[in-house]
This record gives structure tokens, sequence and C-alpha cells, in this order.
């Protein structure tokens, strides 16, 4: 939105673009350090609901900081927090542009994957234990857009624990793998463990790696990853060289 120069403090994980490495560090997304956040003198703190603590908004309005906090309602709800952040930093026309750029790429990967059956898809976000994108997170209107069939039900929470023996029972074709931590589990392992071959995906060799760097964060590169899913559940709508390039990720 060109505000970099207004941006005074990040969290730990935050490392795109480059530069934002080079910011000062307030701590983690559900671990802020309220007295760091204070020391770079913020005229406004940006959240979400879903990432961060339900207090910080409490303690930081209590000692004079405003917080600006959203809360995505699936893709669409993430461009919707783009203009209202981009009237917030006073940057309406910037927000437009990108919204913009968003919806036609968005309309790109919607007409590839038209009229193609909806694979059955589980997209596990953690390992140890198992834990899955269910229909209370944006991730499955993710899924949605991108063609697949989200085979996790449970609405109670965005994100929950799912059991081996409930995999097998929901025959999952496609299982998709983030890829934001070192400490996650890789395709090739799950596609060796003798516990998984029970799994159609497995079976069909389609356990596909995909970025949660672009996937998990509400801004302006989740297109990204949501072309990401598109091409991991659907290669063939993207051509051959894109499914050459999903099996090099493996």
């Amino acid at each position: 939105l060109g505000r970099e120069d207004w941006l005074v403090g990040v969290t730990d994980f935050c490392d795109y673009p480059p530069a934002a490495r080079a910011k000062p560090r307030v701590g983690g997304t559900m671990t802020p350090d309220l007295e760091r956040m204070l020391q770079v003198r913020p005229s406004l703190v940006l959240a979400t609901a879903e990432g961060n603590p339900r207090d910080l908004v409490g303690h930081l309005t209590r000692v004079g900081v405003p917080v600006f906090a959203v809360k995505p309602e699936g893709y669409a709800g993430i461009l919707d927090s783009i203009r209202v952040l981009g009237r917030a930093l006073q940057a309406q026309a910037a927000a437009a542009a990108l919204v913009r750029a968003m919806d036609a790429q968005e309309a790109r990967i919607r007409r590839a994957v038209a009229g193609r059956p909806r694979p059955r898809v589980l997209y596990l976000v953690w390992s140890d234990p198992w834990i899955a994108a269910g229909p209370a997170s944006f991730i499955h209107d993710l899924l949605r857009i991108a063609g697949g069939e989200n085979v996790v039900q449970a609405r109670s929470v965005p994100y929950p624990r799912v059991s081996l023996e409930e995999v097998i029972a929901r025959a999952p074709e496609v299982v998709l793998v983030a890829s934001h931590l070192d400490t996650m589990v890789r395709p090739s392992t799950i596609v060796r463990d003798g516990l998984w071959q029970g799994v159609p995906a497995v079976r069909s060799n389609r356990v596909v790696p995909v970025p949660g760097d672009t996937i998990h964060r509400f801004g302006p590169r989740v297109v990204e990853g949501l072309e990401h899913l598109a091409r991991a559940i659907h290669p063939g709508a993207f051509g051959l060289a894109e499914a050459v390039g999903q099996a090099a990720m493996r």
C-alpha cells in the first residue's frame, strides 16, 4: 500500500518483504511483548482476531494505543480487510488497485478449474498431532475456490485435530501438506508410512507440499497461495509444465 516507511515494528514471523526483517521485533504473533511494542511508539497496531491473543486489544487500548484488528471471513473477507486497511492508512487508491489485481488473478484461477470434478482434499497445517483446516477456517474457502472439496467437516474449531483413522475414513484423494515450518512432516514421509497406505491420496502419490507462507497470511500474497492450491489440486488445468513443477517440489 506504499506505507512501508510507516512501519515501526513487526512480529518475529514477519519475513516478507525482506526489508521487514530489519524492523524492530516485538515478539511472536501469540506471544507479543507489550513493553517492546510500546518502545517503538506505534500510533496504530495491526492485529488479527485469529492470530493474536484476545487480550491484546484490551492491553493496548488501556494505554492509549489504537488497534486495527481484522477477522476475515473467507477469501472475500481478506479483500475487504485490505480495502478497510487502505482507508485507515490513507491509501485507498493503492488498496483498490491491489484488490483489482487480486480479483483478476482469482478469476483466472476460477476459469482454469471450472467444470472439473472436485477431488476430496485434506489440508494439513500441523503434524504432531495431526491438525487440519476445517470449514470454520478461511483456508476452507481457498480450497473451495481452488476446485477442491474439504474432507474435514468439524465446524466447532477452525483447525481441528484429526486422527489417522478419521483420515482413512474420509478417504481424501489429495493431501496437501503446508511447508511453513521446518518441523512439519515431509510428504515423502507420509507416502512411505505404512499406516497411511489406506489413504487414496497416498496410493495415487498425490501428497503434495504447498507454501503455507503465502496461504496462511491475510495479505496480498494469499492469491499466490490460492494458485498454488489450485495447481496442486488440478495440475492438469494449468498444463504439463506446472504438473512437472509440482512433482519436482516433492
